[in-house]
C-alpha cells in the first residue's frame, strides 16, 4: 500500500487513500521531524531539540523511542516507507520522497522556475499552491515546528507572488483582481502586492482604482513606517497616471531578459593546497546527485571552525570543476564572522550578483524581494557555480539560493546551517582536522621533504602541538619558511609550553593569527555561551559529556544543552558521538586563556571541583555496582551545584566507565596538580573494580600509585593501610610481583597496628592472590586460609565464599584436587543463597581448573562454560581471557585442536588489548605449537 503525508495543513498520513491513525500532537511532531529530513539520519538529540525544545521532560529519549514505535505501528501497511534506526539517531526511509507534500511542493516550485513556457510555469505553480490546506503543521507547538512553519510560509508566499508575475503576463488580470484584493488586504504594507493589485486594475480599465489603491498604501506607509513607497511602486503610479503604453499590456510590460554573460567571480585556489580527498569526493557526489530530472539545487554546506580550511577547500573544487559551469561562477565572501566589518547583508550581495550578470541598474527593481527574484530569473537553467563564502547562518544564505537544478551552490560557514539542511535539502560536509599523514604532507610541500628528514624529532613535536589545524600548520610553515637558517627544533621549543604555544601562532597579521581567528568565532557568542566555553577549556579529559558539563557550569540540563548545541553550531566544540563534545587542544587553549580573563579564580576553581566531584561521585555509585563487595568509604557530599549522574545498573555502569575512562584519569591528575588529596585517592578507589574487569591493569597501577601519595597527606591510618593493600593488588596483576608483595605487607602492617580486621581479611585475601601469581602456592594458601577465618568470623558470606573459592584454588595448585574441589562447591553452594555473579563465575573457572587437572574434561568444559557465560554477561574480559586460556588447554586435552586454537585465538586478543606481555607470549607459543593441526606440546601442568 501507498502512503502520502500531508504537512502542508494539519498533519496527517493517507495509507491507500485511508487516513491512518498517527497520534497526538506530540507523536505527531516526531513524524514531521523525520519528514523534513526524509531518507537522512536525523540524531537523537536533536529530534528532542525538535520535539520538546528547550524543556524536554526527564526521561525524554525513552519517550521519543515510544513514539518511534507508535509510529511504525501505525505505518506497517505501507510497504513504501519504513521508520529506521541508525547510528545516533532514526530516519524515514521512502520509496518516493514526492509523497510527502513538502517535498512535493518543492519539486513543483523548481520546476515552474525552470520552466522556460510561461503558461506551463503558471500551472506548475497553480499545481504547488494546489497542496496547501492551510497553515503548515498546524496543530504542532514546538518552537522547532514554528520556525519551520515560518520558513514554509515564506516560501508559500514567494510561490504566490511569482505566480501572480506569471498570470499577469499571460493576461490574466482580471481573474485576479477579486484575489489580489484580499491579499492586500492580509498584507496591506506588501508594495508588492500593492503593485500586483494596481497593475491587475489598470489593465481591466478601473484607473482610478488603481491611482486610489497606491494613495492608500502610501498614507499608511507614512502613518505605520513614517516611509515613502518605494522607487518600483512609485514608477508604477506614474505610469498608471500617464497611461504608458508599457504597462497597457502583458506583451508591452514584460522585461527584455539581460544580455547573456558569464561571470568569472572566483578568487585564485589556494597554493599549498593539501589532502582532503574524501571532502572532494564527497562534494563532486553532490553536484552528480542534483542532476537529472526532478533534480533539485546541489547545496553542499561545508562547516567547521575558524582556520580549518573551508574556503581552500570550497574554491580548490571549484578550481578543479570549472569547465562544468560554463555560464559563470558566482562568488560573495558574506564576511559572517569577520570582526572588522559587518556581514554583507543578502540584498547587497544579490544587487553584486545582478551586476555580474550584467543587469543594467535601470532595469534593477529597488525591492529586495523583487530584486532576489530577477537574480533567480536571470540564473534560470544556466550551468552556474555559487559559492557563498564565510556565511553567518542559514538565514544569510536562504535569499541568495537559486531556483534552478542546473545551479550548484557552494556555502561555507563555521555555523553548521542546519536551517539550510533541513529546509532546503543542503548535503552537510563538515571540516575537521587534517591527519598526521596530511598534515606531514602539508609542511613537506612548504619546507622540502629534505629539511623535514633533517629533524625528525622536532617534525613529529610539530605536528603533534599542531594537531593537523591546517592554519597552525600555515603559519609555522610560513615562519620556517621566512628564516630557512633556523633549526625547526627552536619552532618546536617554543610550541612546547602551552602557556605560550597560542603567541607563538600569531603573525599580527588577522589573516596569519590563529588567536585573531578564534576571536571571531568567541564573539559571536552570546554571554552565557562565551562562560560556558571558557568553562570547558578547563575541564581536564579529552572529552566531555553533557551531565559533565551540567556540574561544570552549575546549569541545568536544557540551558547547558543549549550552550554546547551553540559552540558545535559555530564549530567550537564537535559532537563526535551523541552527547558528548570534544575541543581542538588549540581551541581548548583559547578557552582557557577566555576564562582566564572573563571568570575569577574562584569561579574557575570551583567549577574545577564541581567537575571533579561529578566524576568522584558517579564512578562510587557504578563501582558499587560493578564491585559491590569492596569495603565501603566515605566520600562526603558532593559540591554545590554538582550532579551525579544516576546510573541504574550494573550495564549502564560499566558503559559510563567504558565513556569516561580517560577524563577519568585526566580528573585524577588535575585533582593531584590542584592538591585535592581525598579527591585523588577516591578515584583511585573507584577505578580498581572497573580496570580489572576491563583489564586496564598499567592504569591500575597508576592510579592507585596517585591514590597511595595522596593518602600519604591525609593523616588516616585506615586509608593509608587500603592505599597500601590497593597498589599491592594492582601490582600483582601487573606482574610486578615484588612491589605487589611489598605494599601489601605494608597494607597488613598497618591494618594490624590499628586493629582493623576487616581489612586485614581483605589483604590476607590479596595477598594470596598475588602470591599465586608468583607460584609460591604453600605462602598464598596460608594467606587465604587465614582471610578465611577471619571472613567467617564476621558473618560475611560472599567474601566468605570468594575466600573458600580462592582456598579451594590455591589447593589445586598444591595438587590436593579433592580438597580443592569440596572448598569451591561449598563457595558455589554459598552464592545460591547470596548470589555473587563475579564470585560464582570465579568459582566456576576453579571447578573447571579442578575438572581439567583430574582428567575429567568434559566436566571441565561444562565449568568453563558456564564461567565463560557469566564473565561475558559482566563484560570483565580480564577474567574471560583467563578462562579462555585454560579451556584452550582442556580442548587440547580432548584432542579438538581447532576448539583450542580458535579459544586461544579469542584469549590472545584479549591479552594483548590488555598489554599483558607475558600471558600473550605465553599463548602465542601455544599457537605456534598448535601450528596448522598438529598436536601441540603439552602445557606445563597438564
Amino acid at each position: 500500500m501507498a502512503a502520502e503525508f500531508r504537512l502542508l495543513g494539519g498533519v496527517g498520513v493517507d495509507i491507500d487513500g485511508r487516513p491512518a491513525d498517527i497520534g497526538h500532537a506530540r507523536q505527531q511532531c516526531v513524524l514531521v521531524a523525520l519528514l523534513v529530513d526524509v531518507n537522512q539520519t536525523v540524531s537523537v538529540d536533536q529530534l528532542v531539540d525538535r520535539v520538546w525544545g528547550e524543556r524536554p521532560p526527564l526521561r525524554a529519549i525513552g519517550t521519543l523511542h515510544s513514539y518511534v514505535t507508535r509510529l511504525r505501528r501505525a505505518l506497517a501497511d505501507a510497504k513504501d516507507v519504513a521508520i529506521v534506526r541508525r547510528s545516533g539517531g532514526y530516519a524515514i526511509s521512502v520509496d518516493d520522497m514526492l509523497t510527502v507534500d513538502v517535498r512535493l511542493f518543492g519539486h513543483l516550485l523548481t520546476q515552474a522556475r525552470a520552466a522556460p513556457d510561461p503558461d506551463r510555469a503558471a500551472a506548475l505553480f497553480a499545481q504547488a499552491l494546489a497542496l496547501w490546506r492551510g497553515d503548515a503543521l498546524t496543530g504542532l507547538d514546538s518552537s522547532w515546528a514554528a520556525t519551520v512553519r515560518e520558513g514554509l510560509a515564506r516560501q508559500r508566499a514567494a510561490a504566490e507572488l511569482e505566480h501572480t508575475d506569471l498570470r499577469l503576463r499571460l493576461g490574466q488580470h482580471a481573474e485576479l483582481v477579486a484575489e489580489l484584493f484580499t491579499r492586500a488586504s492580509e498584507h496591506p504594507l506588501d508594495e508588492r502586492v500593492a503593485s500586483q493589485l494596481m497593475l491587475a486594475l489598470y489593465r481591466t480599465g478601473r484607473q482610478a482604482e488603481a491611482l486610489a489603491h497606491y494613495q492608500g498604501i502610501r498614507a499608511l506607509l507614512a502613518e505605520e513606517l513614517g516611509a515613502d513607497p518605494g522607487a518600483d511602486l512609485h514608477q508604477l503610479h506614474q505610469q498608471i497616471l500617464t497611461a504608458d503604453p508599457l504597462i497597457a499590456t502583458p506583451a508591452a510590460s514584460a522585461r527584455q531578459s539581460p544580455p547573456p554573460v558569464a561571470p568569472r567571480q572566483l578568487p585564485a585556489p589556494p597554493v599549498w593546497f593539501t589532502g582532503r580527498d574524501k571532502e572532494l569526493t564527497a562534494l563532486t557526489a553532490a553536484l552528480t546527485a542534483g542532476e537529472g530530472p526532478g533534480g533539485t539545487v546541489a547545496i553542499s554546506a561545508i562547516g567547521g571552525s575558524g582556520g580549518i580550511g573551508k574556503t581552500g577547500l570550497a574554491l580548490h573544487w571549484a578550481h578543479q570543476h570549472i569547465d562544468e559551469f560554463p555560464d559563470g561562477q558566482l562568488h560573495v565572501n558574506l564576511r559572517g564572522f569577520d570582526p572588522t566589518e559587518p556581514p554583507t547583508q543578502p540584498a547587497v550581495a544579490v544587487r553584486g550578483f545582478l551586476d555580474a550578470l550584467g543587469v543594467v541598474g535601470n532595469a534593477m527593481p529597488a525591492d529586495p524581494d523583487a530584486r532576489a527574484a530577477m537574480y533567480r530569473s536571470v540564473v534560470a537553467g544556466k550551468r552556474m557555480l555559487i559559492v557563498l563564502d564565510n556565511a553567518a547562518d542559514s538565514t544569510h544564505v536562504v535569499p541568495l539560493l537559486p531556483g534552478s537544478p542546473t545551479c550548484t551552490v557552494l556555502v561555507t560557514s563555521r555555523d553548521r546551517l542546519a536551517g539550510l539542511v533541513a529546509a532546503h535539502g543542503a548535503r552537510p560536509l563538515p571540516l575537521d582536522v587534517l591527519s598526521e599523514a596530511e598534515a606531514r604532507t602539508l609542511l613537506a610541500t612548504r619546507l622540502g621533504a629534505g629539511r623535514l628528514a633533517a629533524e625528525p624529532d622536532a617534525v613529529a613535536e610539530l605536528l603533534a602541538c599542531c594537531g593537523g589545524f591546517p592554519l597552525a600548520l600555515s603559519i609555522l610553515a610560513g615562519r620556517a619558511t621566512a628564516h630557512p637558517e633556523f633549526p625547526l627544533a627552536e619552532l618546536a621549543a617554543e610550541l612546547r609550553d602551552a602557556t605560550t604555544r597560542l603567541g607563538a601562532l600569531d603573525e599580527g597579521d588577522p589573516a596569519a593569527s590563529l588567536p585573531a581567528v578564534l576571536s571571531w568565532s568567541y564573539a559571536a557568542l552570546k554571554p552565557d555561551q562565551a562562560a560556558v566555553f571558557g568553562l570547558l577549556g578547563l575541564a581536564p579529559g579529552p572529552d566531555i559529556s553533557v551531565p559533565a558539563a551540567g556540574s561544570l557550569t552549575d546549569l541545568p540540563a536544557g540551558r547547558v544543552r543549549a550552550a554546547l548545541r551553540a559552540l558545535e553550531r559555530v564549530s567550537l566544540l564537535q559532537q563526535d558521538v551523541p552527547g558528548r563534545y570534544r575541543m581542538h587542544d588549540l581551541v581548548r587553549l583559547y578557552a582557557v586563556e577566555q576564562a582566564g580573563r572573563d571568570q575569577s579564580k574562584q569561579n574557575r576553581d570551583a567549577a574545577l571541583r564541581r567537575l571533579t566531584d561529578f566524576y568522584v561521585h558517579t564512578a562510587h555509585a557504578g563501582d558499587g555496582f560493578l564491585n559491590p563487595y569492596a569495603s565501603p568509604i566515605d566520600i562526603g557530599q558532593p559540591a554545590p551545584g554538582c550532579h551525579p549522574q544516576p546510573l541504574d545498573d550494573g550495564a549502564a555502569a560499566l558503559a559510563w566507565f567504558d565513556a569516561e575512562h580517560p577524563n577519568l584519569l585526566a580528573a585524577q591528575q588535575s585533582a593531584a596538580e590542584q592538591g585535592w588529596h581525598q579527591s585523588v585517592w577516591q578515584v583511585a578507589w573507584a577505578l580498581t573494580g572497573f580496570h580489572w574487569l576491563r583489564g586496564h591493569l598499567h592504569d591500575d597501577v597508576t592510579v592507585c600509585r596517585a591514590g597511595l601519595a595522596a593518602a600519604g597527606h591525609l593523616d588516616n591510618p585506615t586509608v593509608l593501610a587500603m592505599a597500601h593493600g590497593r597498589l599491592g593488588l594492582a601490582c600483582a596483576r601487573a606482574s610486578r610481583h615484588a612491589e605487589a608483595v611489598e605494599q601489601l605487607q605494608r597494607a597488613l602492617a598497618l591494618a594490624e597496628q590499628a586493629g582493623d580486621l576487616p581489612n586485614q581479611a581483605y589483604i590476607h585475601w590479596a595477598l594470596a592472590q598475588a602470591l599465586v601469581l608468583q607460584g609460591e602456592d604453600r605462602r598464598a594458601l596460608e594467606h587465604a586460609t587465614h582471610a578465611l577465618n577471619l571472613f567467617q568470623a564476621f558473618d560475611n558470606p560472599a567474601w566468605h565464599a570468594r575466600a573458600l573459592n580462592l582456598v579451594g584454588w590455591n589447593e589445586a595448585h598444591l595438587g590436593d584436587y579433592d580438597q580443592a574441589r569440596a572448598h569451591c562447591e561449598a563457595a558455589l553452594a554459598l552464592y545460591e543463597g547470596h548470589p555473587d555473579r563475579e564470585g560464582e563465575a570465579g568459582t566456576l573457572d576453579s571447578l573447571g581448573y579442578i575438572a581439567h587437572h583430574s582428567g575429567r574434561h568434559a566436566h571441565a568444559l561444562d565449568y568453563y562454560d558456564q564461567a565463560l557465560t557469566r564473565w561475558l554477561d559482566l563484560g570483565y574480559t580480564y577474567y574471560e581471557a583467563n578462562t579462555l586460556d585454560q579451556l584452550g588447554q582442556t580442548h587440547v586435552a580432548l584432542g579438538d585442536h581447532d576448539q583450542a586454537r580458535a579459544v586461544w585465538q579469542r584469549a590472545l586478543k584479549l591479552y594483548q588489548d590488555q598489554h599483558r606481555t607475558a600471558d600473550t607470549a605465553r599463548i602465542q607459543e601455544r599457537l605456534d605449537a598448535l601450528g596448522d593441526g598438529g598436536a601441540p606440546a603439552a602445557p606445563p601442568g597438564s
